[in-house]
């Protein structure tokens, strides 16, 4: 079997990382390591590391000064000791079987280079395992595949170079980085596998309860990486002209409510922009 490193780049919280923490101590498969990335100022998560080690977790404490969660994820793998590397986010956690079911699905004769397993509340019916394919990929008619769901061969992502640091949270397209990774394993003809069985849990953060231009301004800044993936992976017209118009269109016939119509309107104007100044600005 293999050595899993979970890189985890963080900032701002405590409480979640404790609560993974304590998913890490449930899991039946134990040949894990945790990398935690730390990106605060200050020392709020030495206690959390404290506890983890006293709970027997093998855990590697690396601080970076800037916020960029790209850099954090890529400075994890450099210093990661497993064969099999996943990215938690600081408030998600697994379900205890986790790590067994991927690693056994990696350790099989035909082990894939990478598995998405299921974020659970984003999608609670799942479907059948299978291999990704490219071509659906390229349409965005595969299974999602967030970071929190994702576990690589620590040689592809070091093939890969990791994930891009013009993309991410830190970034003016706002997200992106983990879908380009993948764009760029999938188009290697890399073997991806999709486990419906193994379960990540992550707060499904719905907008509500905030300020209507707090949300309108998020979506708009992280369609921008949508609109990037668009321009840098060239993706077909006939899809990059669905991806500008769904958002417009999607919320007349969903939910009709005039908030989401006029999110639909900030993320359409964010996918533009993100693809107008990827083709135009970056290459």
């Amino acid at each position: 079997m293999s050595r899993v490193s979970l890189v985890m780049a963080t900032l701002g919280r405590v409480q979640e990382i404790e609560d993974f923490v304590r998913s890490l101590a449930s899991q039946t498969y134990k040949d894990y390591e945790l990398i935690i990335v730390d990106q605060n100022p200050d020392d709020r998560l030495i206690p959390v590391v404290n506890h983890a080690r006293d709970l027997g977790i093998p855990l590697v404490h690396l601080r970076q000064s800037e916020p960029n969660q790209c850099l954090a994820r890529n400075a994890g793998v450099a210093q990661a000791q497993g064969s099999i590397v996943a990215f938690p986010d600081d408030d998600c956690w697994y379900e205890a079987d986790v790590l067994e079911k991927v690693l056994s699905r990696m350790n099989e004769p035909d082990a894939p280079d990478c598995a998405v397993i299921r974020w659970i509340e984003q999608d609670p019916v799942g479907g059948k395992p299978h291999s990704l394919s490219n071509q659906l990929w390229r349409r965005f008619k595969e299974v999602q595949a967030s970071c929190i769901t994702l576990f690589f061969k620590r040689d592809l992502l070091l093939d890969m170079q990791g994930f891009d640091a013009a993309l991410g949270l830190h970034s003016w397209y706002g997200g992106g980085e983990e879908t380009d990774l993948m764009f760029r394993v999938m188009a290697n003809n890399k073997h991806v596998v999709y486990l419906p069985d193994a379960l990540v849990h992550h707060p499904f953060n719905r907008l509500i309860n905030r300020p209507f231009l707090k949300d309108f301004a998020q979506s708009r800044r992280r369609a921008r990486g949508t609109g990037a993936l668009y321009a840098k992976h060239r993706l077909d017209s006939l899809v990059v002209l669905r991806g500008f118009l769904s958002p417009l269109i999607k919320p007349w016939f969903t939910s009709k409510s005039i908030t989401r119509i006029i999110q639909g309107f900030y993320a359409s104007l964010g996918r533009i922009e993100g693809f107008l100044n990827w083709r135009f600005s970056e290459h």
